[in-house]
């Protein structure tokens, strides 16, 4: 039998077409979910293969050094957008949201994002954005989340590096791999 929506669903549905309706020009409507992700020189432990009877060797560290990966996924067709920025806070949020808005300039773009402080800065929206908030503590509802658990488990997993410029080197090429990969994108975000 099919599946009935849930609340939050029906919900989203009416702020989508209340949101459509406060665009100055009538554009096709891209909706969006966005996260920011922090990535370490703290090394993130998976599991590996090594042929028997070898044991793996995986490096690790504790260094209070990061960058943080901005990133808004569109799970209707797979179209991910990303940033690699020094801070997450108004500031850098601001500099996405405009990269974002500047790559759909056709859509109009309904960016779902969580309760985060910097998130409720005084941005300066282009006319083709508008933002809207996820419940509070309910990280599952946003699919940004799935891409960045992809990308810890497949890009920057098992390594020990030795500065920012090191950690970055394997995290750009995942995040424009992730950007250039919109049907696997869709498979991954695009859930009921």
């Amino acid at each position: 039998r099919p599946r009935r929506p849930g609340r939050l669903e029906k919900k989203l549905q009416g702020r989508l077409a209340e949101e459509r309706t406060r665009f100055a020009v009538a554009r096709p409507l891209r909706l969006m979910f966005q996260d920011e992700a922090r990535f370490g020189r703290i090394s993130d432990v998976r599991h590996c293969w090594q042929k028997k009877p070898h044991r793996p060797v995986v490096k690790a560290m504790v260094t209070q050094q990061y960058a943080y990966a901005y990133g808004a996924i569109s799970p209707a067709d797979g179209r991910f957008d990303s940033l690699i920025l020094p801070q997450v806070n108004g500031k850098c949020m601001q500099l996405f949201l405009d990269e974002v808005a500047r790559r759909y300039p056709d859509e109009n773009i309904v960016m779902v994002l969580d309760g985060a402080g910097w998130h409720k800065s005084p941005f300066q929206l282009a006319d083709n954005l508008r933002l809207i908030f996820l419940p509070p503590y309910a990280p599952e509802l946003n699919p940004q989340e799935h891409v960045w658990d992809e990308l810890r488990e497949k890009s920057v997993h098992n390594r020990a590096v030795d500065s920012l410029e090191a950690l970055e080197a394997p995290l750009a090429p995942g995040l424009s791999q992730s950007e250039n990969q919109p049907k696997k994108m869709q498979s991954l975000t695009g859930w009921a």
